[in-house]
């Protein structure tokens, strides 16, 4: 069986699907392993080195995605799924949930897909969470971006000339990516807020060094569903939560936005007024621009400035370190394939049954088959 490895064909991705360690594992597995030559040219990693780990090259994209299984960082273009032998396997981040159009086609295609943003938030799947890995290094990015803008120090500084407060962050949502903004801004000296309406976080976020903002804890009681997510909540905690956020924003220099429901609009927790009543030179920095942004002020892939606050809208934050983004998100996949080969046939055996593959597969013999996409 081969695995094939195309190089990333959409705009701005710079990661692969694999790196020199993992080839080296599914070589040992059995496999024989396709890597399409320059797909690991945006993470440093040359054609060669995925040679000596014993991969073969291919010439091109047509070749490479005419693999058993394919592994991607992102979802296929059309062209790619035209190009993948009916049958195929396809494991990749797919946004399936607001992508059925593509869907339907490796659907047409009788690819067996596999999204891996639908892994389930269970134990047993925590090495395979590629919205964990990749939003882990997010957020340490999104502080790192912040302070590029930012016209002052971050640190206390005590000198003879006088004294440089230090500057002030908020981070709105305490999920992976809000975590590691929060470590990261202590790190660098900063006086840290987080906000999340999820009330078991708020352990988390104070024992980063963070300070964590409440609005009603009443109301939050049941704020998290099963996997780990924020809920939507009612109007009347909006207007709290929004009446908070704008006083803790006037006293903010740096916010960094991480908040997102999956399959869903982000949320809007900065507005227009919000911005408004932050200090001139304030940043704010919105990892859920991507998804139509935690302030409808960001705009994708642009850092603009507007009521005199800068505000930082990348796109695919992830691949803007894309060495050790390639490095983990590999792994994901790894971990994910591991459990399902066949050690005798040294092919890949599907329980169906098995809750994993049930919450990830989005197509299989011709079907759409996720229950979020069927019918």
């Amino acid at each position: 069986m081969q695995i094939a490895i195309p190089k990333e064909r959409r705009a701005g991705e710079a990661r692969v699907a694999a790196s020199p360690d993992t080839v080296k594992k599914f070589v040992q597995m059995g496999f024989d392993v396709l890597v399409e030559t320059g797909a690991g040219a945006g993470a440093s990693i040359a054609d060669q080195v995925y040679i000596d780990a014993g991969a073969t090259i291919a010439p091109d994209a047509k070749t490479a995605l005419a693999g058993d299984v394919v592994l991607k960082v992102q979802r296929p273009t059309d062209d790619e799924i035209a190009s993948m032998k009916e049958g195929a396997v396809l494991i990749s981040a797919l946004a399936a949930l607001t992508n059925k159009e593509m869907v339907e086609k490796l659907a047409a295609r009788k690819v067996t897909a596999f999204a891996m943003e639908l892994v389930p938030r269970i134990t047993r799947a925590q090495s395979m969470d590629i919205l964990s890995s990749q939003a882990n290094l997010a957020g340490y990015k999104a502080v790192l971006d912040a302070v590029h803008e930012f016209k002052r120090a971050v640190p206390m500084m005590m000198t003879a000339a006088g004294t440089v407060a230090p500057a002030r962050f908020l981070i709105l949502g305490a999920g992976v990516a809000g975590l590691q903004a929060i470590a990261t801004a202590k790190r660098m000296g900063g006086v840290v807020y987080a906000f999340d309406v999820r009330p078991a976080v708020k352990e988390q976020v104070e024992s980063l060094g963070g300070k964590f903002v409440e609005v009603d804890p009443e109301a939050t009681k049941d704020a998290e569903t099963k996997g780990g997510y924020a809920k939507e909540m009612s109007e009347e905690y909006k207007q709290k939560q929004a009446a908070k956020i704008a006083e803790t924003l006037a006293k903010t220099d740096i916010a960094i936005c991480t908040a997102l429901i999956p399959g869903r609009p982000a949320p809007v927790l900065i507005t227009e007024d919000m911005v408004k009543g932050m200090r001139p030179g304030s940043v704010i920095v919105d990892l859920a621009v991507e998804a139509g942004g935690n302030c409808p002020l960001s705009e994708f892939d642009k850092v603009v400035e507007k009521h005199g606050v800068t505000l930082v809208g990348h796109g695919n934050v992830p691949a803007r370190l894309a060495v050790d983004a390639s490095s983990l998100y590999a792994k994901n996949l790894l971990n994910f394939i591991s459990p399902l080969v066949n050690k005798e046939t040294k092919d890949l055996a599907f329980n169906w049954d098995d809750e994993i593959l049930k919450g990830c597969c989005v197509t299989r013999d011709g079907q759409i088959v996720h229950p979020a996409l069927a019918g």
